[in-house]
């Protein structure tokens, strides 16, 4: 399922509205099909694996992060009716799809065939790698991760607003790989101004994947698509994952807004004693700050420290 998680990964940013799925079809042990699902939704990962596999794919498991959807589309057939026309003979997924046209009738389906089912499997792991697609059914609004890049006194930029460079390359590098992972990328007017910011992706075979230019501010840029407001994120039509890069004031209303699903800080070891990376949040007690985050992974990015946390919700 590991290797599955991976393939999904490939696809993210690129996929809504449908979710990025992996797949891995193994049979007596060796590795039969790979999917992924394409940009712009299909093939499926499942339709993918199927047609690398071929006849091989009769008699094996097939490892799903999603539960193989049940319901016929123009675009493609049901993936598990797919499953059982090939001749699998198991299939393991991580997540039940939370989409009601298929949730739970896939895994119905493939047991009524006589496939064996498993459930569960690298859950997280799973939810992690495809985030958008089940935070947009449950709550109608792309999955949000936050990116701050700080000194280690929460700075953002010197007192006289110079931010450029506070990481170094491999940090930067880390980010441009971040935003080819998300189908839009928002900063506010005060970024926009001071910085006339790309938002592009540099790293070699990915240029293609910049993603779409979303500015935080009651005034419109040409170039880009302008909201008012954080909750207005929800009528943003294909994107199921919004990277904010900037600056501390749209950083700081999206978290009033309890909008940041996901944080992205990467900390430099160097004291500024400048613009700090937030405002005001608008906590009544130290108490009320506490248990919202986990933390879920932490690395070095050269001589900078990634620490990335996710929002503890209910």
């Amino acid at each position: 399922m590991g290797v599955a998680v991976a393939l999904a990964s490939r696809g993210r940013g690129r996929t809504a509205p449908n979710p990025n799925v992996g797949c891995l079809l193994v049979n007596s042990g060796r590795v039969v099909g790979r999917g992924w699902t394409q940009p712009g939704g299909r093939p499926h990962a499942e339709a993918m694996a199927l047609a690398q596999a071929g006849i091989a794919a009769r008699g094996a498991t097939a490892y799903v992060t999603l539960e193989p959807c049940a319901h016929v589309s123009p675009r493609g057939p049901a993936c598990s009716t797919s499953l059982i026309e090939a001749g699998i003979a198991r299939v393991v997924i991580a997540i039940t799809d939370p989409d009601p046209r298929t949730n739970g009738k896939g895994i119905e389906s493939l047991r009524a065939s006589g496939i064996e089912v498993t459930t569960g499997t690298a859950e997280a792991d799973a939810r992690r790698a495809t985030a958008g697609f089940p935070i947009r059914q449950a709550h109608g609004r792309p999955h949000v991760t936050l990116k701050l890049a700080t000194s280690l006194d929460g700075c953002v930029a010197l007192a006289n607003g110079k931010s450029r460079w506070i990481t170094g390359p491999e940090a930067r590098a880390h980010v441009h790989l971040e935003r080819a992972r998300h189908e839009a990328i928002l900063v506010g007017r005060g970024t926009l101004e001071a910085d006339s910011p790309r938002l592009d992706v540099r790293l070699p075979g990915l240029e293609d994947r910049a993603p779409r230019r979303i500015l935080l501010s009651s005034y419109a840029a040409e170039g880009w698509t302008t909201i008012a407001a954080p909750e207005v994120i929800a009528t943003l039509d294909g994107v199921d994952h919004l990277f904010v890069e900037g600056g501390a004031q749209t950083a700081t209303a999206f978290l009033r807004a309890d909008l940041i699903d996901r944080l992205l800080l990467y900390r430099a070891p160097v004291l500024l004693g400048g613009k700090p990376g937030l405002a005001d949040l608008g906590l009544a007690s130290l108490a009320d700050a506490h248990g919202r985050w986990r933390l879920i992974d932490t690395r070095m990015l050269g001589s900078d420290r990634l620490e990335v946390y996710e929002r503890a919700r209910t």
